[in-house]
């Protein structure tokens, strides 16, 4: 009878145990779900987004890092080197619009006077995730390059990694203006005067900015 109740009782401890480990594993998943690993685990950088995937951030003023790439994971790709014309990688760079800029608010929102002023980050802010995003396209800092909006602020941009990349320029540049700042005009223009709408204009830049205006029609 004693031997029985031994027996019965480890197969209880051991089902306690069992039970137990469970239980501490689904916290353990639950916590790094929720964006709090363990402490002994290691961070691990984000994954590039999906490329074509335009993301939805909201970060007047202030730059999102939704995004921890790889040094030297991205690449530039060059449509035309001589005139400047360089598309971000979209595996790194898809793009991302603030979800506050809607069709309904463009008149009080981009197309309003010193809007993009208001929402833009500060030089410094810019400059510590433009040293990083350099590092993730494994590019070099110049004077010419542009840590650009895909999505421009004044067709509703958001500021974040997803959405900002450094822009390489044509060669001989003697500044950061490039044909893509004639792109982001036209674009507004015909956003702001209702010929094109913002969803449209927002996605054709974020896809090739360099087809743009030939695939809406301006």
């Amino acid at each position: 009878m004693n031997a029985f109740r031994l027996l019965a009782s480890l197969a209880a401890a051991a089902a306690l145990a069992a039970t137990t480990a469970a239980c501490s594993a689904a916290s353990l998943g639950t916590a790094i779900a929720d964006g709090r690993p363990a402490a002994s685990a290691s961070a691990q950088p984000s994954q590039p987004a999906d490329p074509g995937q335009v993301k939805e951030v909201h970060s007047p003023s202030r730059v999102t890092v939704d995004e921890q790439l790889p040094a030297g994971h991205c690449r530039a790709r060059a449509v035309d080197a001589a005139a400047g014309k360089y598309l971000p990688d979209h595996a790194c760079t898809p793009g991302a619009v603030d979800p506050a800029v809607t069709q309904a608010t463009i008149d009080s929102t981009i197309c309003r006077a010193g809007y993009t002023g208001s929402v833009r980050p500060s030089s410094a802010a810019m400059a510590q995730v433009k040293a990083e995003s350099l590092r993730d396209y494994g590019q070099s800092a110049s004077a010419t390059t542009e840590y650009d909006h895909l999505v421009s602020l004044e067709l509703g941009g958001a500021n974040s990694v997803s959405n900002l990349w450094p822009e390489p320029n044509r060669a001989g540049a003697t500044g950061t203006t490039n044909p893509k700042d004639a792109v982001e005009n036209a674009l507004h223009r015909a956003v702001c005067a209702h010929t094109v709408t913002l969803a449209a204009a927002q996605t054709a830049i974020a896809h090739d900015w360099t087809t743009a205006l030939h695939v809406l029609g301006l």
